[in-house]
């Protein structure tokens, strides 16, 4: 079973490719550990245009600094991570042309009552600048901090698991 902080190159590939496909807006997905010992990242559309179209007062940041998940993306891929056997393992999500940190804003969305809704599930944060992926990092909640603190990306080579 992939542990939280040990992704494979063919998930960090998929996250690669959704990170520069979707530049120059932000993107956002989870990543899921399946029964039959896979993880798959599984893209959640940004409708954070959409929703600054709709009601630019409260959503004032495009896409192209902000993400907004689609509901029915975001159940589906919660509701895979709750199969049998199945766990959630981290959210992540682009910052076109800035670095990989875990902002204020990054924060209230993942502790939006003061607590984090997934604690044990990691947040990835890639740094994208000219459609090009240029670093990821993770960072982990710490109940001793109150805060997410950045962790170890380690990658496990998908040919060594059959992936």
């Amino acid at each position: 079973m992939t542990t939280p902080n040990l992704l494979t190159d063919l998930v960090m590939d998929d996250l690669r490719i959704h990170c520069e496909e979707a530049y120059p807006d932000e993107c956002c997905g989870v990543i899921v550990s399946l029964a039959d010992g896979t993880t798959k990242a599984m893209r959640i559309r940004n409708i954070q245009n959409q929703m600054h179209a709709e009601n630019p007062a409260s959503y004032p940041r495009t896409a192209r600094t902000a993400y907004t998940g689609h509901p029915q993306d975001l159940r589906a891929a919660l509701e895979a991570a709750e199969e049998p056997g199945a766990a959630l393992v981290a959210f992540y999500h682009s910052h076109p042309d800035h670095d990989a940190y875990f902002s204020a804003e990054d924060t209230l969305q993942a502790t939006p009552f003061g607590e984090p809704s997934y604690p044990d599930a990691l947040q990835i944060v890639i740094s994208v600048r000219h459609r090009r992926c240029e670093v990821a990092k993770a960072f982990s909640w710490s109940p001793a901090e109150s805060a997410y603190v950045e962790v170890a990306l380690e990658k496990l080579s998908s040919s060594s698991r059959g992936q």
